[in-house]
């Protein structure tokens, strides 16, 4: 695909977990669909977080095939939170900035559809929503995940007052200028990276803009509830506090925090110090 100046430049970051079994195919539907449908600069990064499977073997032959994809690699679990904040740091030569999940819940034809709406209403961000009219579910969740996903966004609502239907689609898109202003008050490393996100920008005061949009549920899902939901109500709790008076007297209880986090098998916020070492894929060129 010939480089052009008629769409803006686009960074598109998949972090992702364990993902071998389904990131290939994924990779190469996303790459193929914008060489045919976007005319402007296109690059995929995907971030991996700690796997111990062949996920980053999957990833290095789909860059092989497409120049378009390119990868870090944390030998560490740093969580999807974390991953997105690395990634959303590879963004300031790219004009639009978004991600996506790995297991390709939201096809790329959708993910495009939000990236239109980016240019052609003028706002700093976009987001797909499963939970607004003319939202498109292939195949819809389980009860039980939907109750999962109800409560808390309900608990989301009444502590942040964000009037956002579905802060947890993972399927989002950036002005880079938005996420250069608010990436330092990322520090939400868990799967509630998103309250986190666009809280931060709501605050910073840029316009988001929830569309509805086509997903579908699917098998393999990495979300573990128990634990991972005390992990989660810690977190939206923890956002809340930082945006209190009350926050810089808690900061002696930060190795408590820590070790909680670590108990309930998930990644603990950032602190001050957010250097991170990963494995880099080496630069390449766009495709031409």
């Amino acid at each position: 695909m010939t480089e052009s100046r008629h769409e803006p430049s686009l960074l598109l970051i998949i972090p992702a977990y364990n993902e071998e079994d389904r990131i290939g195919p994924v990779l190469r539907d996303y790459a193929r669909h914008f060489r045919e449908h976007y005319r402007g600069r296109f690059r995929i990064l995907v971030v991996l977080n700690g796997c111990t499977d062949n996920t980053l073997g999957v990833v290095q032959q789909a860059a092989a095939e497409f120049p378009e994809i390119q990868y870090l690699d944390f030998p560490g679990r740093i969580g999807k939170g974390g991953a997105l904040i690395e990634g959303l740091k590879r963004g300031p030569d790219f004009d639009y900035i978004g991600y996506v999940d790995a297991d390709g819940a939201t096809a790329p034809a959708a993910f495009l559809e939000l990236v239109r709406h980016l240019e052609a209403d003028q706002v700093d961000c976009v987001i797909g929503s499963r939970w607004v009219p003319g939202a498109v579910l292939h195949v819809p969740q389980s009860s039980r995940r939907r109750f999962y996903s109800r409560a808390f966004h309900l608990l989301v609502e009444i502590l942040f007052r964000m009037g956002i239907k579905d802060t947890q689609c993972g399927a989002k898109v950036m002005r880079r200028e938005a996420v250069e202003k608010i990436h330092a008050a990322l520090t939400i490393a868990d799967m509630t990276f998103d309250i986190n996100l666009l809280y931060s920008l709501k605050r910073a005061g840029f316009r988001i803009r929830e569309v509805p949009t086509e997903w579908t549920d699917k098998l393999g899902s990495k979300v573990r509830f128990g634990r991972a939901a005390l992990a989660w109500f810690l977190s939206v709790v923890r956002l809340r506090l930082i945006y209190s008076p009350f926050y810089r007297w808690l900061e002696p209880l930060r190795p408590l925090e820590v070790w909680l986090y670590r108990k309930l098998g998930a990644p603990p916020p950032l602190s001050a110090d957010r250097s991170r070492t990963a494995e880099q894929a080496p630069e390449k060129p766009p495709a031409g």
